[in-house]
């Protein structure tokens, strides 16, 4: 297994692309050389103002970025009121008569606007949480493919260089009552995503050079009867384990490993109380999956799954943990950041005891990133933190832009790809 993350590290750091959510292992890792001060005048290599709203994050594979992006057309008042009778939730949302869902491509090096391409259409979408949009999750680019994926909207194949949709899916749907958040991940010729809406709850795999559906696994974990408390939005990450590939799927309430190839279930943990509305990554390191469990009361869990029989919780922590942020693990310290008030939490990863908690201020979406001994903190103000890593708390700058940070960020080389609600920028030492 220590051999297998070796190598698997080396290959990501040899990886020059930034092909994913979090970056070639899913967790937030670059080896690159970033800038840690920069301002609306300091370090910015070009800035271009973006088409659309969107929350999901930048990809590039050569020259160049790709983000999703949607155009909203708000429904009438009377039309709203209609709709959200079907609303059984209290949280504050938005309704559209129509959205345009779009691929959008800027050129790495000068920051011009190269495409912007309409993949998928949706009459009536469902309503979205305020905070949310309807293109938060980040899309996949592979082999000039970019692989987009929009919830209950749709998903679709984008040929990068010809510009042009090879398949679209909109056969698979749930009510997401907050909108879409999952993001999918690709495994060999498949691509996978989650879809735990208030009515159903399932994971999905999608033949990747067709769009049709390979395999489909339904939740097997008892969750609560309340369906608001049923809906998640979290995202998957493969690790091997035990010398095969297995999906880590966090969902409602459960923790369930799956068979990739085929969707099987494999095995499942259960929290021990109520966890829904799940937004974080999980990260895994020293034999262990780390994961909150979302909204409620937020646990931080350590699950074991090395030298064990069977997988289980080794820890657990209930203080201030991330509801929205994922986790960040560098070496044997565990970091993590509340949504509201920018508290940040180090924890020693083999045993959950507490280094130190300190606050930054702020409110956060945006997972963090890793570079060199350096954690970046991307607030929705606008405002980036960096921290030194390690057992004592040390903030080294903070950095403001305008706009909101809802997007995690991206890296190309030892540049800072940062998307915010006006613009994205590409942040470098010059």
């Amino acid at each position: 297994m220590k051999q297998f993350l070796l190598t698997l590290s080396l290959v990501f750091s040899s990886q020059a692309d930034w092909k994913q959510w979090r970056g070639p292992g899913g967790d937030g890792h670059t080896d690159a050389k970033l800038p840690t001060q920069w301002s609306e005048s300091e370090n910015v290599k070009w800035r271009t103002p973006i088409p659309g709203k969107g929350w999901s994050s930048p990809v590039i594979e050569g020259d160049q970025i790709w983000f999703t992006a949607a155009f909203e057309t708000p429904a009438t008042e009377a039309e709203a009121k209609e709709r959200l009778k079907k609303n059984t939730g209290g949280v504050p949302v938005y309704v559209l008569s129509k959205v345009r869902l779009h691929a959008v491509c800027v050129d790495k090096r000068s920051g011009k606007l190269l495409h912007n391409i309409e993949v998928l259409v949706k009459d009536e979408p469902q309503w979205v949480h305020k905070l949310n949009s309807y293109a938060s999750p980040t899309p996949i680019i592979e082999n000039g493919r970019l692989y987009c994926h929009f919830g209950a909207y749709g998903s679709a194949c984008l040929d990068t260089h010809a510009g042009k949709v090879l398949w679209r899916n909109q056969q698979i749907n749930v009510q997401h009552e907050n909108g879409p958040g999952s993001t999918p991940i690709l495994w060999k010729n498949l691509l996978i995503f989650h879809m735990d809406g208030s009515d159903q709850q399932f994971v999905v795999a999608l033949n990747k050079e067709t769009g049709n559906e390979h395999w489909r696994t339904k939740r097997s974990g008892t969750m609560h009867e309340n369906p608001q408390l049923k809906k998640s939005y979290g995202t998957p990450i493969i690790r091997h384990i035990k010398d095969r590939p297995v999906l880590l799927s966090p969902g409602s309430n459960w923790l369930y490993a799956y068979d990739p190839a085929n969707g099987k279930e494999l095995w499942k943990v259960e929290y021990g109380g109520l966890g829904f509305s799940l937004v974080p990554r999980p990260v895994t390191g020293h034999g262990m999956i780390f994961m909150s469990t979302g909204f409620m009361r937020a646990k931080l869990l350590a699950v074991r799954y090395e030298n064990t029989a069977k997988p289980d919780i080794a820890w657990s922590y209930t203080r201030s943990v991330s509801t929205q942020p994922s986790p960040l693990l560098v070496g044997d310290e565990l970091y993590f950041i509340t949504e509201s008030g920018g508290l940040v939490t180090c924890l020693d990863a083999h045993t959950g005891e507490k280094r130190w908690v300190e606050r930054i201020g702020g409110n956060y979406s945006a997972s963090p990133t890793h570079s060199n001994g350096r954690i970046y903190f991307h607030s929705r103000e606008g405002v980036t933190t960096v921290l030194q890593a390690g057992r004592e708390f040390k903030v080294l700058a903070k950095n403001q832009l305008e706009g909101q940070h809802m997007a995690s960020a991206a890296v190309d080389g030892n540049a800072l790809l940062l998307r915010t609600d006006k613009a994205l920028y590409r942040i470098e030492t010059e």
